[in-house]
């Protein structure tokens, strides 16, 4: 049917030999094409890639254990406000919700307090977050 309708033209057999392996011909580069955007003939094998080992370094885990020593440390020495402004911060609270809580005048105030215990806190970290 759809030769018919689309190659009507055509009157002998012999003309569409040529015809269908024009088609076979379209119909392999477009084969060839989706393979290629598909990735088919780039693939690494699975026994090629090298997976990250899961279990936590050592000096990485060590060294986030000094950090959290360290900050539990610091947040021990700030006064009881700025304690409990990072404690409602750490339960997800916003500084409209800290506001209420804390029974501040201003949602500015809130904000005051925060970076003075942040500037603190790490003033007591020694003047950086990162380890020395």
């Amino acid at each position: 049917m759809v030769l018919h309708e689309k190659y009507g033209r055509l009157e002998r057999m012999e003309d569409l030999v040529p015809v269908a392996f024009e088609i076979l011909r379209f119909k392999m580069i477009a084969l060839r094409r989706k393979a290629v955007r598909r990735g088919e003939y780039n693939q690494v094998s699975v026994e090629d890639v090298q997976l990250p080992d899961p279990a936590e370094d050592p000096a990485a885990e060590a060294e986030r254990r000094e950090m959290r020593q360290r900050l539990m440390e610091a947040i021990g020495q700030l006064g009881e406000r700025c304690r409990r402004i990072i404690a409602l911060k750490l339960e997800g609270k916003n500084f409209i919700e800290i506001q209420k809580i804390l029974g501040a005048a201003s949602v500015n105030t809130v904000y005051t307090w925060d970076f003075r215990c942040r500037k603190q806190l790490l003033e007591l970290m020694g003047g950086s977050w990162e380890s020395e």
